[in-house]
Formats: structure tokens, sequence, C-alpha cells
């Protein structure tokens, strides 16, 4: 029986200090109902409950974003639109450089066969 409270008095110290951490690190704008000093004190004076009431009340888990509820369709979300110019424009360059690909091996293919000794020639 006492390694059982041993082992939940450790329990319960890490979970406090954990806590207590946490809230000192917590930027002001997620901390919700009371103030940063004010949740320390409650972490610390109430060691059980404290922990609890902080990761369930006193922290703000959106990370800082707020949603309106509303979500954009793909058509009318503007980032979604600017994308889809810019993925065409990719497309239309990556067409463009396989095109002057093609047209440099075609051009190599026939100083290869002229047999003068030019840079473009290969030897078997």
């Amino acid at each position: 029986m006492p390694r059982i409270l041993i082992g939940l008095a450790v329990v319960v110290v890490a979970v406090t200090i954990f806590a207590v951490v946490d809230s000192a690190m917590t930027s002001k704008e997620r901390v919700r109902g009371i103030s940063k000093v004010l949740w320390i004190f409650v972490i610390l004076l109430f060691p059980i409950v404290g922990p609890v009431l902080w990761f369930l009340i006193g922290k703000d888990r959106s990370g800082g974003v707020r949603s309106t509820g509303r979500r954009l369709g793909p058509d009318d979300d503007p980032d979604f639109l600017r994308r889809l110019g810019t993925d065409a424009d990719q497309d239309e360059r990556i067409r463009r450089l396989e095109q002057e690909l093609s047209d440099l091996d075609s051009d190599s293919d026939g100083d290869a066969d002229n047999g003068s000794g030019a840079p473009g020639r290969r030897d078997a």
C-alpha cells in the first residue's frame, strides 16, 4: 500500500510541475479565465484539481486561430485560384523546357553523325 501512495504522490507532483511550466510558458493570448499568475497559484494551491482545471479550462487549445465556422468552396477561395494559375504556368514552362531539350538532343544527334571530329562526336 505505501508503494501505491508513493507512486501516486510522484505522479501528482509531476503533473503539477508540468502544469506550472505549461502555464508559465503559454502566451497571454491563449490563457482563458484568469491571469497566468493566478493560474499558477491555483495549480500550486490545489495540486490535483488545479492542473485538471488548467488543462480543461485555462488553456485555449485552438492555437490562436479563431474559426468563423464558414468554409469556402474551392472556386471561392482566392488562394486556391491563385495556386491554379501558378500550376498552369509551371506546366507551360515544363512543356517549353522539354521541347528545348528535345531540340537540343536532335541537334546533337546530327553533329555526331557528321564524322568531323566536332565536340558533338561520340566514339564507340
